[in-house]
């Protein structure tokens, strides 16, 4: 299938397979076949991917951000390998659930800095 990544691909929702937003297409990861053709081999989301993108001061801004915001720097992308795209239309498609990706730094230390102390947090969905 051929893309226009910049129109069809970046900056769209990926969504799990049970249709809950997992992030948006950030940046893409390209490999190289045995015969030399370029390939989208993972699609990568969280702000590291997206600032690397952007790049300049406010990319680099965000990647501090990210960095800032994890227990373990440095704040890697979620790496979501292109073969666990069901489909692709306004949204991208995911063939697994997104309790079966890791989570992503940023949204981890949120969760356990700030959300997790929220009261009655404990209870709501995610």
């Amino acid at each position: 299938m051929r893309i226009q990544l910049g129109r069809q691909l970046l900056d769209r929702q990926i969504v799990d397979s049970d249709g809950w937003p997992v992030g948006k297409v950030d940046d893409v990861e390209f490999a190289v076949d045995a015969e030399g053709f370029p390939y989208v081999a993972y699609l990568l989301s969280g702000e590291r991917a997206l600032g690397d993108r952007i790049g300049g001061r406010v990319g680099r801004l965000l990647v501090a951000l990210a960095d800032r915001l994890t227990d373990d720097p440095p704040a890697w992308p979620l790496r979501i390998p292109v073969t666990q795209v069901a489909r692709l239309d306004s949204a991208v498609w995911l063939r697994v659930r997104a309790d079966e990706l890791p989570r992503p730094p940023v949204e981890a230390w949120l969760r356990r800095h700030l959300i997790d102390r929220i009261p009655g947090a404990d209870r709501a969905s995610g």
